[in-house]
């Protein structure tokens, strides 16, 4: 059975259960308020002497009741529609137990704020009587704010229904007449606030419109650390939800990780939708994944951060309409108690399991041919997804926002000179990285540490080129891959005059393909040592071997002998060992300046 919400302390079980079976009661179709509804609310309110709330959708479903004081009710944000800028779907009817029947400028201006289909208030006399009730209804967008119309008061019997029915219909075209639907759709207004730097705020900002908001104002609070009820403190905000009012903001997001108190407190203050940044970059996250397992991933990661804030996803966990933060695979999961939640995680870690168990597979299929794996790592929008194409020749999607790339894409690249190898492009790493999405994650980055050697891709066009390029550095320890081979890479050195200094690093500009041969030349450089070039003597009888080291491309040059095939290749020391093993010592008999011989002898013929 729903609840009755509210201010709910003092009252008696037995009344709120009484209460609770309003909930059945269904608003026939034409019908504005019934008169049973109103005669019920008007009983309840004088034995409370509180105001009393009812939200009513389309379908004539009543989805909320709440009990307030004896002048105000509290006005959740319920909506129906998604999108934050239309009419929101509902209906609130609402007593004044003074028994006056007319809206206040409370009324209206909720009415505005939480895009209300209509606001209606029933004046409530001291015997529970109904003497009046009032309607209103928006109007024309007039210099930023939608216009009111006002109706009544009349008295309950001679309620207009299906005229104040139709007044609602009049309010969806005015809005829709002054609203962009298509850029409504994907927006939602935000308010950020930090205290760390300019810098993280920035990003924030851009982590925002990635997600689809459109950023109103940040916010820059001072302090030596979070307060532990409120992060910013409780006078800030005060200020806060000022700022949110009169830039009739849709949600906060704040640039740290929230406490649940954290989140709760906010929220009772803000009367809006309160977020932090991780649950940020899980909703983007979210968006961005395509295959099963990243989807499964977002999930995991989901369930894991939020199933601990449950007390604190009061507005959130509220509302129907989604948007930022509720976004993904996990966003209905998040409405359920925790006991489902632990239910749910474990399903999707066997699923993830199995997946992995597969990835396995062809990691253990990679190693036998052993095929040298080139990781590319940097900050989210580096291009490392622009470089994977121009080096691989693929058409990995590329776009100029955070997190453009989420499944790790591998591409066999066999260059004109060199030995081919594998290039893996990987999710891109941010400053404070969430650790949910980094275990859910596991298996992806351990690309990451398992690959041969890492291209360290940075911005150079970038002003915090070489402090995204210490979190990336950081995050690649973090994984346990500080040991594996470096090339350091300057990209977009196209769109500067001066790159940033690092040492040894390669400049190159994917875009248009400037320094990539250079690049080239030093992945296969770090390549080469980590195989050697040895000299192979296959008998005619074991001609299979000769497939074999085609097969994974290790062979660099050939010569046919009357007994046997002479083969130059490179090779690894766990493949030398296993040739060995499984060839004998002696294969191993054939001599490298026979080839040199030849190239000698080619080049006095000419």
């Amino acid at each position: 059975m729903p609840e009755i919400h509210g201010n709910t302390e003092g009252v008696r079980r037995t009344m709120l259960q009484e209460m609770e079976m309003l909930y059945d009661l269904e608003i026939e179709s034409g019908i504005y308020v019934s008169e049973d509804l109103a005669s019920l609310l008007g009983v309840y309110t004088a034995r409370l002497n509180r105001e009393v709330s009812v939200y009513i959708g389309r379908n004539g479903e009543i989805v909320d009741i709440s009990i307030g004081g004896s002048g105000t009710v509290p006005l959740t944000d319920f909506r129906l529609r998604r999108n934050q800028r239309r009419l929101s779907c509902i209906r609130c009817i609402h007593t004044h137990p003074n028994g006056n029947p007319e809206l206040s400028d409370i009324d209206l201006s909720a009415m505005r704020s939480l895009r209300l289909d209509s606001i209606c208030a029933l004046g409530v006399t001291e015997e529970g009587r109904i003497n009046g009730a009032s309607a209103a209804f928006l109007g024309e967008m007039v210099k930023g704010e939608y216009e009111t119309r006002l109706f009544g008061p009349v008295s309950l019997r001679k309620l207009p229904q299906e005229d104040w029915l139709a007044e609602i219909q009049r309010s969806e075209e005015l809005v829709a007449k002054d609203e962009d639907d298509e850029t409504a759709e994907a927006e939602e207004r935000a308010i950020l606030v930090g205290m760390e730097s300019e810098e993280s705020l920035s990003e924030l900002s851009r982590l925002a419109e990635t997600a689809g908001a459109r950023v109103m104002q940040k916010l820059l609070q001072k302090r030596d650390k979070p307060d532990g009820a409120t992060y910013i403190g409780s006078g800030k905000a005060q200020e806060l939800s000022l700022l949110c009012q009169n830039l009739d903001a849709d949600v906060v997001i704040f640039d740290d990780e929230l406490t649940g108190i954290q989140n709760r407190n906010l929220e009772d203050i803000l009367h809006l939708k309160v977020i932090d940044r991780t649950t940020l970059i899980l909703d983007i996250f979210a968006q961005r994944a395509q295959s099963s397992e990243g989807k499964l991933q977002v999930e995991l990661a989901q369930l894991t951060y939020q199933g601990t804030r449950l007390i604190g996803q009061g507005l959130v966990l509220s509302r129907l309409a989604g948007g930022i933060g509720t976004r993904g695979p996990g966003e209905s999961k998040l409405e359920i108690n925790r006991r489902r939640i632990r239910e749910r995680i474990t399903q999707v870690r066997r699923e993830l399991e199995q997946l992995e168990n597969q990835r396995k597979l062809r990691r253990r299929t990679r190693e036998k041919n052993r095929v040298p794996i080139v990781a590319l790592v940097g900050y989210t929008n580096a291009g490392k997804s622009t470089l994977l194409n121009r080096i691989s020749g693929s058409e990995v999607y590329v776009k100029d926002q955070l997190f453009a790339t989420l499944d790790s894409v591998a591409r066999l690249v066999q260059p004109k000179s060199g030995s081919k190898f594998l290039l893996v492009d990987t999710v891109g790493f941010i400053r404070k990285l969430p650790h949910s999405l980094v275990n859910a994650f596991h298996s992806t980055l351990e690309e990451v540490k398992l690959a041969d050697a890492l291209i360290v891709v940075s911005d150079a066009s970038s002003p915090d080129c070489m402090s995204q390029r210490e979190v990336v550095l950081d995050v690649v320890a973090d994984l346990g891959a500080s040991e594996t081979p470096v090339i350091e890479v300057l990209n977009k050195c196209d769109s500067i005059a001066v790159p940033p200094v690092i040492a040894g690093a390669v400049q190159i500009s994917a875009k248009t393909g400037s320094g990539i041969d250079s690049l080239l030349s030093a992945i296969d450089a770090v390549i080469s040592k980590l195989h050697q070039m040895v000299c192979l003597r296959v008998p005619y009888s074991k001609q299979s071997l000769v497939a074999s080291l085609h097969e994974i491309g290790a062979v660099q040059e050939e010569k046919y002998l009357d007994d046997a095939t002479l083969v130059s290749a490179l090779l690894s020391d766990e493949q030398q060992k296993a040739i060995a093993r499984k060839y004998g010592e002696d294969i191993f008999d054939g001599d490298l300046s026979a080839f040199e011989d030849d190239k000698a002898a080619d080049g006095g013929e000419e």
